[in-house]
């Protein structure tokens, strides 16, 4: 009994719970289920994981060819078996093994067995163990996944695209017929040689399955005039740099994505058509990145362009997955969280003038000053200045607080590390985070305006790229991290970037579309950014070298934003965000200033805006200005009656914005000066300095001559007219007019330099030139 019982145990363990333990290819789809890549296994193997389905035509043509009988015996067909044995003993050599497909399955397994009559008899009782615990359909599809094919392509389905370049379940049954009887003879399929021999057993398996009613004569006529495979097809490679994310991440496993094949086909062709343009350049890589706003999936990824000839500039690297400089693409969150804090309105005015902080020295792109411009203008003009004093206003702190909740995985330093230039691009970042960052927004307004004007906790989350990892809207919260109002105001100033209508290679783009959109450019030409939200999609486009190296001419307006906008006429149209309303206010503006209105603003418009704009302060701008009769002059109680003065409200800004902005608003009055029996009675400032600015340190440059250079001291006055008497030290060293500049050339060491204008107005600078060495360690 207990020798039963031990032969039992013996024969259900013959065979290990997992019969196959090889390495296997990653495999990545498309949402359609549709193959966009593969990798070669460990083992150097193309071996697809197992697949628990087989092919109807693939089914019938590999049981004609190897086992008829298959779904009735129990693994071991003693008939076939017999048969073997008379066909070898009158050839006097082996000529059929009599297995059934049980019996190779098991064999395919026990890999590096000897094949003789022991090894022969154990594949038979491990065949009949196999039959107890799998199914039939469990059995055939095991087969197909293992079945060596010739070289090192292993199972039907990596065979099907090696050989003839398509999925399984599409294949003809001329192709389905040469697979099966590949098997049992895999030397056959190599390209060139044989062609006759694999064509000729083909066409007997074919003859064999009209024999059996499988197919009609006509249809094994035309199967027989398809051609035997002559070369190894390459395995698609639609979406190889998400390929290799996948290969790390979910090594040897079929990734069905998230990603469009269509738009992934039309993507990869747009930046083919946009690479040849930039090679001449010598801009040579790219990366366009998709999203789907609601689930947070990828639809189309590019993750760099592909390889033109035999030199590598870097094509390898997954930009979307690369850190780079920001350039100027998260302004968009500081906009956004001043006007949730309360800190501004949409058009308040913002400084731009020439700007010095703690030795930082900012500038706009094009080099010029404004004097002051709306918020939303700076942000859709994308301008420097007024984006670092926004910042310093913000907080710097703050501000890396908001963008690391936000999304931003790449801030892996204090914020103190940054600074200020955190807004200009002093930071890195990845396209796979700024468009997760900007599809938050999109999400959380979407969700705020649909579910009952309520957040959710999942609204600010991490993109995805598979397929099952769509993650819903998660469970209602109190508040967002920017309020919808917020996100929705950031998204209208967006609406209005300055379009490159006369860059050359530029696109119209349809007014009937509205995408709010933002560009960057790095320091040095090295990044171009463009990346745009509607509520359905968010685009991201990345154009530079991979090795960083810059470009003249490489910005994000020529060239990484017609890519953008091509990409988005892929995509369907539909309507634009639903205004906020519960979360905002109407108010009266000062049209002027874009403050809340004061009580001597003259122009007022009523707009809606945060409600936390209730907040901001009011115009600080306008005032009362009295004039005399003829209204060329201020006057006071002192040197007029009161009732011949005219009493106006006058728009006034501090001098050195005043300076700059008159320059670019010909409508700009600037405020009269006072009479001359008034003289001396202004109680306003009317004199700025420039620069220096602040309490600055300035370094004199000794030129090659050994002797010190100048530096130029500039500041500005209320008064076009004004004369203005310079002094360094108490030592007077001359005048201007109207151009309020002055060569210097102080020593080493502190110095106070003493501005006093025509109608006594004295304005005092302290400020210290260092050394070289000095200057260095600052």
């Amino acid at each position: 009994m207990l020798a039963f019982l031990l032969l039992g145990l013996g024969f259900w363990f013959s065979l290990p719970s997992k019969l196959f333990h090889d390495p296997t290819s990653t495999i990545l789809y498309s949402r359609e289920g549709k193959l966009l890549g593969a990798r070669i296994a460990a083992d150097g193997q193309w071996r697809f994981p197992e697949s628990e389905q087989i092919p109807e035509k693939f089914e019938q043509s590999l049981l004609a060819f190897e086992d008829q009988y298959f779904y009735y015996h129990p693994g071991v067909n003693p008939v076939s078996l017999g048969r073997a044995l008379i066909q070898n003993m009158k050839a006097g050599y082996v000529v059929s093994g009599g297995s059934t497909l049980s019996m190779q399955l098991v064999r395919i397994s026990r890999k590096g067995k000897n094949r003789n009559l022991y090894q022969k008899l154990v594949e038979m009782i491990k065949s009949i163990r196999l039959e107890l615990g799998y199914s039939k359909k469990e059995i055939l599809a095991l087969y197909a996944s293992h079945a060596p094919f010739g070289g090192n392509v292993v199972g039907l389905e990596a065979a099907s695209w090696r050989f003839f370049a398509r999925n399984a379940k599409d294949l003809s049954w001329a192709e389905a017929a040469t697979l099966a009887v590949l098997p049992n003879a895999p030397s056959l399929i190599y390209p060139g040689r044989n062609s006759r021999k694999l064509r000729d057993k083909r066409n007997r398996l074919l003859d064999r399955l009209v024999e059996r009613g499988i197919i009609d004569s006509m249809t094994c006529k035309l199967a027989k005039l398809e051609e035997i495979p002559s070369k190894i097809h390459s395995l698609p490679m639609l979406a190889p740099h998400l390929l290799d994310q996948a290969n790390v991440e979910h090594t040897g496993e079929r990734i069905t994505s998230s990603l469009n094949y269509r738009l992934q086909l039309q993507v990869n062709a747009l930046v083919r058509k946009y690479q040849q343009n930039l090679e001449a350049n010598q801009i040579h890589n790219m990366a366009v990145l998709v999203l789907d706003v609601e689930t947070g999936q990828s639809i189309a990824y590019v993750g760099n362009t592909a390889k033109l000839d035999e030199e590598n500039h870097g094509n390898q690297v997954d930009v979307i997955r690369a850190a780079r400089s920001t350039g100027s693409v998260l302004k968009p969150f500081l906009f956004a969280g001043m006007l949730n804090s309360g800190e501004i309105l949409p058009n308040t005015l913002i400084p731009d003038i020439p700007t010095q902080i703690a030795g930082y020295s900012p500038k706009n792109f094009n080099l010029r000053y404004d004097g002051a411009v709306p918020a939303q203008k700076a942000l859709s003009r994308s301008l420097n200045v007024p984006a670092v004093r926004m910042l310093r206003d913000f907080g710097v702190e703050r501000f890396h607080h908001l963008l690391k909740i936000l999304g931003m995985s790449t801030l892996n330093r204090p914020a103190g590390h940054y600074g200020l230039s955190l807004i200009l691009g002093g930071a890195e970042g990845t396209l796979w985070d700024l468009c997760g960052m900007y599809s938050g927004l999109a999400r959380s307004l979407t969700h705020y305006n649909q579910y009952n004007k309520t957040y959710y906790t999942n609204d600010i989350r991490e993109p995805v790229y598979r397929l099952q990892d769509s993650v819903k809207k998660g469970n209602p919260e109190i508040q967002s991290r920017l309020s919808a109002a917020s996100v929705y105001q950031t998204f209208e100033a967006l609406l209005e970037v300055n379009r490159p209508d006369g860059e050359n290679g530029w696109k119209s783009f349809s007014s009937s579309r509205k995408v709010a959109w933002k560009t960057g450019t790095s320091f040095g030409f090295r990044d171009a950014w463009a990346i745009g939200t509607t509520p359905d999609f968010v685009v991201g486009v990345w154009v530079g070298n991979a090795d960083g190296e810059g470009r003249p001419g490489l910005t994000g307006v020529s060239s990484a934003a017609p890519v953008m906008f091509d990409v988005f006429n892929l995509l369907p149209s539909g309507s634009w965000f639903d205004i906020p309303f519960e979360e905002m206010e109407e108010i009266p503006v000062c049209r002027q200033s874009g403050y809340r209105a004061g009580r001597w603003c003259e122009t007022v418009d009523t707009m809606l805006v945060c409600e936390t704009g209730l907040k901001t302060n009011s115009c600080p701008y306008h005032r009362l200005v009295h004039l005399d009769a003829s209204k060329r002059y201020q006057v006071n109680s002192e040197c007029e009656k009161v009732t011949n003065m005219q009493h106006v409200n006058w728009f006034v800004l501090p001098p050195a914005m005043e300076w700059y902005y008159k320059k670019r608003n010909a409508l700009y009055r600037p405020l009269p000066p006072f009479r001359d029996d008034c003289s001396g009675t202004q109680n306003h400032e009317v004199m700025e300095l420039i620069y220096p600015k602040g309490n600055d340190q300035i370094f004199v440059p000794i030129g090659l001559d050994g002797i010190r250079g100048k530096v130029v001291f500039e500041m500005a006055h209320h008064d076009p007219e004004a004369e203005v008497f310079w002094h360094l030290d108490g030592e007077f060293i001359g005048t201007t007019v109207h151009l309020h500049q002055m060569e210097l050339s102080p020593d080493e060491g502190e110095h106070l330099l003493s501005l006093v204008d025509n109608h006594g107005n004295t304005l005092y600078k302290k400020f210290t030139v260092v050394g070289k060495n000095d200057n260095e360690m600052n």
